[in-house]
């Protein structure tokens, strides 16, 4: 059976927020995992505000080093997120208070010469930066669990960072979407897929030692609508799903003449029912193409699935495999579902 939780976990750093949206087990649960909070790239000289799991975060850098802390200047509750960084510090805006990469308070303006009190601090969270984005854990252990995407350091493929993308549904529906394989022909009609193409082959799914993984053949081009025709004639495409639960999925997608495209769908639960996408691209083909044009490709597939998430009812991803009805095309959503429930999280989850 796959590890899907830490046997060791570090004592709670945060409780449970005010108001939180999860059911507090789930919350919990989910808490102890790792996810992606900024793209790189969106965090230079200013703080940034981002949110995970109903906690209001600060993302920014000190030295060029990526930190993350709660939001919450320990003396009078201001947003550390409206401050500066001075060297390897967060000033509050407020009264100026000097905070380190550890949290601990290193300046009292007011009060240059006085002791400071050790509950002077911020809290800060363990970070890490892979694959272009900014990586944290609210309750989980130090040492980062993420999914796998070494195409992204390789030398012989280009990496691209996707615009990140907001859905008001949550994780567990969108991941489950990005799973599916037998809405091509109708949720992505404009983009990629073909109506007259609806037919899901037979596939295998597996477990891992992380996950699942899906190995899914088919007729289907992955060249946008006015591009299929670079395809051989009766080219079968192979696409590799595997999940990293509870939300983070990569799938390969193999191209003509041995073609790669590596895909990482990360979703942030944001709250129970908004999630903010991740989505770092790598490929080893067509490297002097445009990346504005990959960009938008990428953008109008989010956003038709994006469509159907935010439709869909029950907001949660029901675990109880009874609750809605299943085809044989569905084999890697209820693997999936059964995944989840293994973590531990409830029978009505989840975001």
């Amino acid at each position: 059976m796959p590890t899907l939780v830490p046997d060791t976990v570090a004592s709670e750093r945060i409780a449970l927020p005010r108001d939180c949206s999860f059911q507090p087990d789930d919350w919990h649960v989910l808490s102890r995992s790792w996810f992606p909070v900024a793209r790189g790239e969106d965090v230079a000289g200013k703080p940034v505000t981002a949110r995970l799991l109903d906690l209001d975060l600060v993302v920014y850098r000190t030295n060029g080093v990526a930190r993350v802390a709660r939001d919450l200047c320990s003396h009078r509750g201001a947003a550390l997120s409206l401050g500066w960084v001075e060297d390897d510090m967060i000033v509050c805006p407020y009264h100026g208070f000097h905070y380190g990469p550890d949290g601990a308070c290193r300046s009292v303006p007011a009060h240059p010469g006085m002791a400071i009190s050790p509950k002077l601090r911020i809290t800060a969270f363990p970070v890490v930066e892979r694959f272009g984005l900014i990586w944290t854990t609210l309750n989980g252990d130090e040492k980062p669990v993420l999914p796998e995407f070494e195409a992204w350091e390789d030398s012989d493929y280009q990496s691209i960072m996707a615009p990140t993308i907001d859905i008001n549904g949550s994780a567990g529906r969108q991941m489950e979407g990005f799973l599916d394989v037998a809405h091509f022909a109708w949720a992505h009609i404009e983009s990629f897929g073909d109506r007259n193409n609806p037919i899901v082959p037979t596939y295998k799914v597996t477990r891992t030692p992380r996950g699942i993984r899906a190995d899914y053949v088919s007729s289907v081009s992955n060249y946008p609508k006015g591009m299929q025709h670079l395809a051989p004639p009766d080219f079968e495409w192979l696409r590799v799903f595997e999940v990293f639960p509870p939300f983070s999925a990569r799938l390969i997608v193999h191209f003509p003449d041995g073609g790669r495209l590596w895909i990482l769908n990360a979703a942030s639960p944001v709250a129970a029912r908004k999630t903010r996408l991740f989505c770092p691209l790598a490929r080893n083909f067509d490297k002097d193409g445009s990346v504005e044009a990959v960009h938008q490709f990428n953008l109008q597939i989010f956003n038709e699935d994006k469509r159907i998430v935010e439709s869909q009812k029950p907001e949660d991803l029901p675990l109880d495999i009874q609750m809605e009805a299943h085809i044989a095309a569905d084999r890697t959503s209820i693997a999936y579902r059964k995944l989840l429930k293994e973590m531990g999280l409830g029978q009505l989850y989840v975001s």
